[in-house]
């Protein structure tokens, strides 16, 4: 992986393409985000580089995070997340990434978590079959059989009622359809997780180039 930006959801809208066609797609406020730490193999074992994204009070920020964010001359961000890179000498501290790192063709791996939707019993959450409404069946909304009888026991993996949503999610191989980098937006083609305002993670795309 060679670039990476950290967005948040604004919304979703539909644009039209050279041949007039209707394109839904993604709204990402994207950057600037700037380089907070940067590990290298020599050092850490690994290459990869630390990003910021949107500026935070310095009252609100602890003492090790305050000599953090002085080590990379930069101001108090809030969200902070790593990325695994291929050279991390291509990035020094302080450096600022806006949303023209990518462009429209590129391919992009989008990352988030999904909304929340609390507690659901297992026919919403997993699309279970109800029993039969009529002939004093008296079992309408239930999980079912839990499994054997001998077990004494729930095997673990049985789908059961529980909380719903709000799990990390990745969408692979979305198209950006335009990068703004004066804007700081990107717009991707199709849905991403989570809701309006939420943190999103964007990378280049693993398995489609």
């Amino acid at each position: 992986m060679t670039k990476a930006i950290l967005a948040r959801k604004v919304g979703m809208t539909q644009v039209y393409d050279e041949n007039g066609r209707v394109v839904p797609v993604t709204v990402l406020e994207a950057g600037p985000c700037r380089v907070v730490q940067v590990k290298s193999a020599d050092t850490d074992g690994y290459d990869s580089i630390q990003l910021g994204f949107v500026d935070k009070k310095e009252n609100r920020v602890n003492r090790p995070l305050k000599g953090h964010f002085k080590k990379a001359d930069t101001k108090p961000l809030q969200y902070l997340k790593e990325f695994r890179v291929k050279d991390s000498s291509a990035y020094s501290p302080g450096q600022e990434i806006k949303a023209d790192t990518f462009s429209a063709g590129d391919y992009v791996d989008v990352s988030a978590v999904a909304r929340g939707k609390g507690f659901a019993g297992s026919i919403k959450k997993m699309g279970f079959s109800r029993g039969p409404k009529t002939h004093g069946s008296h079992y309408h909304r239930g999980p079912g059989s839990l499994g054997s009888v001998d077990a004494a026991r729930v095997f673990k993996g049985r789908r059961l009622p529980g909380r719903m949503g709000g799990w990390r999610r990745t969408i692979q191989g979305l198209s950006v359809v335009d990068a703004d980098g004066d804007k700081n937006l990107i717009l991707v083609k199709g849905s991403v997780p989570g809701p309006r305002g939420g943190l999103v993670e964007i990378k280049e795309a693993v398995k489609k180039k």
